[in-house]
């Protein structure tokens, strides 16, 4: 026989072994045989051209095979197996996590990460999603294993059927979490975790489900991998850099170098804090299953969850070698159908107040006051901001409040987001959307006496809602977007039901700008707006989990004063974060803090965020690849040459970085690419949202022209002791010059609430 023929023939069935079953296997070995033999024994004509038939006719089943893959390699006992040795692994890894946090917490000795990793807990029905979701995930690793004899590094993915798949997916949790639920007959108000909004897809917009993709995600192996996770791998002919490098190389500014914003109030950062508080939480994984061994900062190489951030050898803060900054990918989503992982969004997509009333019913449920069927939120039951309620302490113990001043033995505040504790400023939020639930709920019950708790407490809450919806879009938004708000948001024209509200995973990303905004100490001020003693000067990071700076401290008054009168930090291209958020990140009690820049970049490539010019195509913008190019985008050649520099390519550009370099948009705090980001997902945040309060017959007509009249300004002064506010709380404002007398804003109408006894 031709040597040649035979050779071909080969080349077509010995490289399709890698991609089937065990079946498949077994008939190239079988050919092979048989070739080994005629080989020795000389065959004939005739035997040669049987020999070709023979492989002829063996062609059609095994390329069948290699498209359809197989059933027979994994018997469903074998899947069910694997599903099970998964579920033992994971269970233990939560549970040993969770003691090693608390035992951390207890000892006094956590770390930053332990702050951060506390932030970043998944809770309640969160937990359990992603708890299923880790039970696929390594379900398809040890079957990746157990096929490695057979078939060899292989897509497992590519190897299950259809029906392997779902069987997977049953058998872990994962379809519960995705299948479409079964909506309850209409009602006025909005589930607490945001399902059913969208009556024909009622997931979307919920907890507890993954972020959407506006373009697929990049992964090194195509599926989970984060890039950057192998050494010395290429990404459009070039390595990535290390995310530290870039952090100390672009991002950093000393505290003393901050450019101050001329024209927008420290409140204008803090209410970006807010919104994204109210749109996304992407928790942290636990530890790896199957090594039970935690992210810490001798652990520098990939081994999932962890994905440690490396020095550079030059880095100004580590001498000793080995040394690293923890860092764990976010948690997982169920995605049965292509397995790809994708993060979870543990909170709703939706402008709904969630950090308010929480995201899932057991959560909303425990922050109610049950001692009345008033509607009611909990408040402090052992301290008060004179006369004024606090929020409720956490029960659970220990927690990193108590951290921060050992002495004092104040708890953490429980929110309805666990964020709750990050900073002053966010606990002054907290605490005035608390007191003003509880104020609509009173007056709510003076006009409807015949009103049940539930109302009342859903009343409120749908008041509240639409009160942070009117603020986002007319006041905080033109001042991001500048002129090209109504480009991206064009004015309201209804609920959109093929419109998908859900938080993209970009978004979670390009939110981030606001990072850039915070400045380096937060100021207490008296009721003159003049420092409140020696302490009235804080540098931030000691304001990190400082709950008893509330209590003990003055109340929210002095923290509220100081965001009104200070400005934010303004983002220059060569000052992005301050070195509090850059250097000192949860530094209360370690030397070494985290670097939000480091942990931002990081945090793109665990979600396999596709590179700066993939974005600037999606919004339609040029794609700079010349270092000329770069730097008519940048207006900056020089900045142009560092980037290309450390990146090769502007392909590679972390989306984070590359973003927050571009100048602003006219009259906006923000570039062209994070414009159009950002002003799309709002976009759909609000033409997907069925109860979005201009929607017709969410709010009366009356209703409708009461809420116009909400403020920032008006709820400060509904919920403080403070008597003068400037009528803009987002612009930089000096005192007494530019404050009103409280009077002078009058107050929410609820006159059109008003419903008469049937």
């Amino acid at each position: 026989m031709n040597t040649y023929l035979k050779a071909e023939l080969l080349k077509t069935f010995v490289p399709a072994q890698k991609s089937r079953g065990r079946q498949d296997y077994k008939r190239r070995l079988t050919v092979s045989y048989c070739l080994s033999g005629m080989q020795k024994k000389k065959k004939t004509a005739a035997m040669e051209v049987l020999w070709i038939l023979l492989m002829l006719n063996l062609l059609q089943p095994l390329a069948k095979a290699s498209s359809d893959t197989t059933d027979d390699l994994f018997t469903y006992e074998d899947l069910m197996s694997c599903v099970e040795e998964a579920k033992e692994m994971v269970d233990a890894a939560y549970e040993s996590s969770q003691k090693r946090a608390h035992n951390a917490l207890e000892s006094g000795k956590a770390t930053p990460f332990n702050f951060m990793k506390y932030l970043k807990e998944p809770r309640g029905g969160t937990k359990a999603a992603t708890q299923v979701a880790d039970y696929t995930e390594l379900t398809l690793q040890i079957l990746k294993e157990k096929a490695w004899p057979t078939l060899g590094d292989v897509n497992i993915t590519d190897i299950l059927s259809p029906l392997q798949k779902e069987q997977i997916a049953r058998a872990t949790g994962c379809v519960s979490y995705t299948h479409t639920t079964e909506c309850p007959e209409m009602s006025p108000y909005r589930t607490i975790s945001g399902k059913c909004n969208n009556r024909m897809y009622p997931n979307r917009g919920a907890s507890n489900q993954g972020f959407a993709r506006w373009l697929p995600a990049e992964y090194e192996d195509g599926i989970s991998l984060p890039k950057g996770a192998t050494a010395g791998k290429l990404f459009n002919g070039f390595p990535l850099p290390l995310v530290r490098q870039v952090s100390n190389e672009l991002a950093h500014v000393s505290n003393d170098n901050i450019t101050h914003d001329q024209n927008l109030s420290v409140i204008f950062m803090q209410w970006g804090q807010w919104v994204d508080h109210d749109l996304d939480f992407s928790p942290s994984s636990h530890t790896n299953p199957k090594k039970q061994v935690p992210c810490g900062s001798t652990n520098c190489d990939f081994d999932s969850p962890c994905f440690p951030i490396k020095f550079p050898p030059n880095d100004p803060r580590i001498t000793t070698r080995g040394i690293c900054m923890p860092f764990t990918r976010t948690s997982s989503a169920c995605n049965p159908d292509s397995f790809v992982r994708e993060q979870i969004n543990g909170i709703t997509s939706f402008l709904d107040a969630n950090m308010v009333y929480g995201s899932e019913d057991g959560l909303a449920n425990l922050l109610r006051n049950k001692s009345s069927d008033m509607g009611l939120l909990a408040v402090n039951e052992e301290f008060q901001d004179e006369g004024l309620a606090f929020l409720p302490f956490e029960t659970s113990t220990p927690n990193p409040c108590w951290l921060t001043n050992k002495e004092a033995n104040i708890s953490c505040f429980r929110a309805g987001d666990s964020r709750a504790n990050e900073n002053l400023g966010i606990m002054v939020f907290h605490t005035i959307f608390l007191r003003e639930h509880n104020r609509l709920v009173s007056e709510l019950k003076e006009l409807n006496p015949h009103w049940d708790g539930e109302v009342l407490y859903q009343e409120a809450r749908k008041i509240i809602g639409a009160v942070i919806q009117i603020i986002n879009f007319r006041d905080y938004l033109p001042l991001v977007l500048g002129n090209e708000k109504e480009q991206y948001i064009p004015p309201y024209t209804g609920y959109n039901e093929s419109v998908d509200p859900s938080v993209a995973n970009i978004f979670s990303l390009a939110f981030r700008f606001g990072h850039s905004t915070i400045p380096s100490f937060m100021s207490r001020l008296n009721e003159k707006f003049q420092p409140n003693g020696p302490n009235s000067i804080i540098p931030l990071h000691l304001t990190f989990f400082a709950t008893w700076r509330i209590i003990l401290e003055g109340g929210i008054d002095p923290v509220l004063r100081g965001l009104l009168i200070n400005p934010s930090k303004l983002l220059k291209q060569n000052a992005i974060l301050n070195e509090e958020v850059q250097e000192r990140l949860f530094k209360q009690t370690e030397v070494m803090g985290l670097d939000l820049a480091a942990i931002n970049m990081q945090r793109g490539r665990d979600h396999g965020i596709p590179g700066y010019n993939a974005w600037r195509r999606f919004c339609g913008l040029s794609e700079p690849q010349t270092v000329e190019e770069l730097g008519d985008v940048l207006q900056n050649i020089e900045l142009a040459e560092k980037l290309l520099a450390l990146y090769g390519t502007a392909d590679n550009i972390d989306l984070w970085i590359g973003g927050l370099t571009e100048p602003f948009v006219p009259d906006g705090r923000v570039g062209p690419l994070l414009s159009c980001l950002i002003g799309r997902q709002f976009q759909q945040t609000r033409d997907g949202d069925r109860f979005w309060w201009e929607n017709p017959g969410v709010f009366t007509e009356e209703q409708v022209e009461s809420l116009k009249n909400v403020s920032l300004s008006l709820l400060f002064c509904h919920n403080t002791h403070l008597s003068e506010v400037p009528m803009d709380v987002f612009k930089v404002n000096n005192y007494p010059e530019d404050f009103i007398n409280c009077a002078e804003f009058g107050k929410l109408d609820l006159s059109p609430w008003k419903v008469p006894i049937e």
